[in-house]
């Protein structure tokens, strides 16, 4: 039989059209199974807490699981090459962190190429970098540190969370500004890094303020300066390391990625959701940096938040934000839980991101 040949030109249109009418099919039904958000570090620390903080929000938003997978060791390059050796369909998403761009040419020789692998997907948020001590060490200032590190040249040790690191590479250009000798000792992520600091095993580390600043406010580490140009509104007494050391400044900067070739639709698609305009309104995280003043508290029973004089601020669903002086984003708890009353915290009895984000979405 012969086909005519309107009919084979109408066919062909058609069958060219197909696989753009496929991925945008694919990406309104996104997600339509649980998607794995592997995170290169330990539970608990400043890339764990607002991954599954914002996957919680992106499970109830999307109606499919969003579970954090830890993967950790190697500066970030296991989890790392565990996304790029998966499927680019949507389904693996990677918690970027500033290792990743260092390790890019940190590294002579890797089994990936990030720029090339991992498309990016959204910012999320950019943690100020500090200089926490154990209290046993003597010094009280960034000038006393340099002091009591030059008297004990390679003897005292800095954590970090691992070679190539923020917090590594923090260390490393304190040393190069002040000349100081400082040992460096990697961990496997900031927590244990962190766990032995307090313990005393090491003296010193550069951390994320988010993870380090309850262990400040408990007295279990003395913090001497922030990596910040400026001092910050919610430790204003605090002196930035750049006033002893001009030049230094240091901040982690966190987003997501997936595999390179993960359909343009499904990464719009992404983006939107981790950009959600109306956030600070209808969803789980608020960023406005309008606020100002002490941390905030929110009301569970009624579902709002409230400031320190109980007034109204705005109401919301699913979780429900505390605000520190001078960040988008400080602290997040469920609203499940009942939070009363306001003060320098929220309740213990609510998950919570340890206070020191900046901002949550950019």
């Amino acid at each position: 039989m012969k086909l005519p040949r309107r009919k084979f030109l109408h066919l062909a249109a058609g069958a060219a059209a197909l696989p753009a009418v496929s991925r945008t099919a694919s990406a309104q039904t996104y997600p339509s199974r649980p998607v794995r958000w592997i995170v290169p570090y330990p539970p608990g620390g400043a890339t764990d807490i607002p991954a599954r903080l914002i996957g919680q929000y992106l499970s109830e938003r999307l109606g499919q699981q969003f579970v954090i997978e830890n993967r950790t060791g190697a500066g970030a390059n296991i989890g790392t090459e565990a996304v790029v050796r998966s499927p680019p369909d949507g389904y693996t998403l990677l918690f970027i962190s500033t290792a990743n761009m260092i390790n890019a040419t940190y590294y002579t020789k890797l089994p990936f190429n990030f720029m090339r692998d991992i498309a990016p997907v959204a910012g999320l948020l950019r943690v100020p970098i500090v200089l926490v001590v154990n209290p046993s060490v003597p010094a009280k200032t960034v000038a006393e540190f340099i002091a009591y590190a030059k008297a004990n040249p390679g003897k005292i040790g800095a954590a970090s969370a691992g070679i190539g690191t923020s917090l590594h590479l923090s260390a490393e250009l304190f040393k190069m500004l002040t000349g100081v000798e400082l040992t460096h000792v990697p961990y496997r992520g900031g927590v244990p890094a962190l766990t032995d600091l307090i313990s005393g095993q090491v003296p010193a580390m550069f951390d994320n303020l988010s993870t380090s600043l309850e262990h400040i406010k408990a007295g279990k580490l003395r913090l001497l300066g922030v990596g910040t140009t400026a001092r910050l509104e919610m430790l204003p007494d605090v002196p930035t390391i750049a006033e002893t050391v001009p030049g230094f400044e240091a901040a982690s900067v966190f987003g997501v990625g997936v595999p390179t070739g993960t359909p343009v639709e499904i990464i719009e698609k992404l983006n939107g959701e981790f950009t959600y305009s109306d956030a600070a309104h209808r969803t789980h995280l608020c960023a406005d940096a309008g606020y100002r003043g002490r941390v905030w508290c929110a009301d569970g029973r009624d579902n709002r938040k409230v400031g320190p004089g109980r007034q109204v601020l705005r109401r919301n669903r699913g979780l429900i934000c505390a605000i520190s002086a001078g960040y988008s984003v400080t602290s997040v708890a469920l609203n499940r839980s009942a939070v009363g009353a306001c003060g320098e915290g929220l309740q213990p009895n609510c998950l919570i991101a340890n206070v020191g984000f900046e901002n949550l979405i950019v």
